[in-house]
């Protein structure tokens, strides 16, 4: 059995910008959002995604969000878990330039 891959992150944006991207991104795969916790199963694997809650970074007079997201997937091997963590960061990609 291989044991949880668990990568946390610091992202910077609320959890209604959060949860505005995560059910496009999702749209037609089975997952199930409860609370803070969106939950992921599907051909034998499992990945558990959890908001902390929400804070704000301050630079001088700018308020900027940080959500500290938890990532948790079970049934994945290294590079598997690797990939999925590519495919959840192009989800959340901004523009700029």
């Amino acid at each position: 059995m291989r044991h949880p891959v668990v990568v946390e992150k610091e992202m910077g944006l609320t959890h209604g910008e959060f949860f505005r991207v995560i059910r496009r991104a999702l749209a037609g795969r089975p997952h199930v959002i409860e609370g803070n916790r969106v939950h992921i199963a599907e051909d034998g694997r499992s990945l558990t995604i959890t908001l902390a809650d929400e804070q704000e970074r301050r630079i001088a007079l700018v308020a900027l969000p940080v959500t500290r997201v938890r990532l948790a997937f079970s049934g994945y091997g290294k590079a598997e878990a690797a990939e999925a963590l590519a495919a959840f960061d192009r989800w959340f990609q901004r523009g700029g330039g």
